[in-house]
């Protein structure tokens, strides 16, 4: 109740309340900088606020640390798994935890029960890499449980899973529900968030501006207490594909480490001027690899890569960046950005070599940062100057930055991986348009999303991965998010 926090030069929570009923999934909504997350991190002990308390069952508590918060019985389930590829389900469970229930048959009998409780359905013993994206999230879930939580954070649970992936999380959580656990439900799919939630509260620059009964309330209302504005759609139905073209990918193949599998196993694909070919598949498929390697940072086995006519299979990935490839991550964070770098040192990032960043073999800081100010007044990103470190922005300000970078200098191709993820209704708007007017001029767009609505807004044509191999292709124009699903998950054939 009243929790307030301010950071220097702005106040991310202001006089926020929030009530949440046992065995309620309780929504929260609002766009990126709103102030979600600040306040999901103080109620799970990783920041402490500057005013207002908190009470759990009645009691106040002030937690210090995640430690204290689980004790009190609130876990956390991030929108990143945090967890090891090369330990079992069991192990991943236990790591940390170890004083609870020991290490053997008690630990082992408590695990099982609690698989029942998240739906998990494989062999505690199982390697975690073994395991798809949905049932890594039910072992992200277990663990909270283990540890004793009865409320359960879940930072947009939705992000990487396919139709039936949700249907079957949002059994799980209704399943859960009716035992008596609560959720806070942290999700920009307001379609999603109506169909399991029990309350929404939303929250606009750090201020709670209401609560709504899903029920009674439309995702379009939603939408306009978030920002504001209307939501946003990808619907993009107008041709603008030519016959040029200007991404040629032949008989790729790449080997995991290990040299025992293929991760990518001889991909074809083509990206014509004025289109734009969507990538579906569900995490782990591939997708990452493939457009790694496209771009230079991981070396294939087998194939070529061509961009118009210069063959770059040899080439380093400021070369390909050179040739006229315009990149946005997967992970901003690792792969996009400096985050305690200022904006403008960011927009040097790839582009060190051409104008207006460089002239001749030096950087041009004035020009450097004259364009900066550029794509922050043209993308709307929201910051006070171009001298803020990247990681004082919120996520959608960080994205609008990286994609306004990556389409200056006009390039030929634009890979975009994830490019709205865990954006809000603003900024997935502004960056669809911006892909649109792109495709319209002549870009080639390579889409790699897990939005399934977005991925058919967007796309001319959609070719599905699974394996490592491209195994069917779909018509945007026709195609169900549920058949999209059926054929990424394998169930289509």
């Amino acid at each position: 109740m009243g929790i307030t926090k301010r950071f220097p030069g702005v106040v991310a929570n202001s006089d926020i309340n929030l009530d949440v009923a046992t065995g309620e999934v309780h929504a929260l909504c609002g766009e990126n900088g709103a102030g979600k997350s600040t306040l999901m991190k103080i109620l799970y002990g990783m920041q402490q606020p500057d005013e207002g308390r908190i009470e759990v069952n009645g009691s106040p508590v002030r937690f210090r640390s995640p430690s204290e918060a689980i004790r009190a019985g609130i876990g956390m389930v991030h929108q990143h798994f945090m967890l090891a590829d090369n330990l079992t389900v069991a192990e991943n469970v236990l790591l940390g935890a170890e004083s609870l229930h020991g290490i053997g048959a008690r630990a082992r009998k408590k695990i099982a029960e609690l698989a029942g409780t998240t739906g998990l359905r494989v062999d505690p013993e199982t390697e975690l890499a073994q395991l798809g994206v949905a049932d890594r999230q039910r072992v992200e879930i277990l663990k909270v449980l283990y540890r004793g939580a009865r409320v359960v954070i879940l930072d947009e649970p939705t992000a990487v899973l396919v139709p039936q992936e949700v249907d079957e999380l949002f059994a799980t959580v209704r399943g859960m529900r009716a035992d008596g656990y609560t959720f806070l439900f942290i999700s920009h799919k307001l379609d999603e968030v109506r169909a399991i939630a029990d309350t929404i509260t939303v929250i606009r620059r750090g201020r709670s501006v209401g609560t709504a009964d899903p029920k009674a309330v439309t995702s379009r209302r939603l939408a306009e207490m978030m920002v504001g504005s209307e939501l946003p759609t990808p619907e993009t139905r107008e041709a603008t594909v030519t016959d040029r073209a200007v991404l040629r990918v032949e008989g790729l193949t790449l080997l995991a480490a290990d040299g025992a599998r293929r991760v990518l196993d001889g991909i074809d694909l083509t990206v014509h001027a004025g289109e734009v070919l969507g990538i579906a598949g569900v995490e782990g498929n591939g997708q990452t690899e493939l457009v790694e390697t496209i771009m230079g940072m991981r070396g294939a086995q087998t194939g070529r890569v061509h961009l118009g006519e210069q063959d770059l299979s040899t080439a380093g990935t400021l070369a390909r960046r050179e040739a006229g490839i315009g990149y946005v991550p997967e992970d901003r964070t690792r792969h996009g950005l400096l985050p305690s770098q200022p904006l403008w040192a960011n927009r040097i990032l790839g582009h060190q070599s051409r104008p207006p960043v460089a002239r001749g073999a030096l950087l041009d800081l004035p020009a450097t940062r004259t364009d900066t100010e550029r794509i922050v007044r043209d993308f709307d990103v929201r910051t006070p100057g171009v001298e803020v470190a990247a990681a004082a922005l919120s996520g959608g300000n960080q994205q609008k930055l990286v994609v306004g970078r990556e389409l200056s200098g006009s390039p030929l191709l634009l890979i975009a991986s994830h490019p709205t993820r865990g954006v809000d209704v603003g900024a997935q708007a502004l960056i669809w348009e911006e892909i649109r007017k792109a495709r319209h001029d002549g870009l080639a767009v390579l889409l790699v999303s897990a939005d399934l609505d977005e991925l058919i807004g967007l796309s001319d044509s959609i070719k599905v991965m699974l394996r490592g191999r491209l195994v069917a292709d779909a018509d945007p124009a026709t195609v169900t998010p549920e058949q999209l699903g059926a054929a990424m998950t394998g169930a289509a054939a």
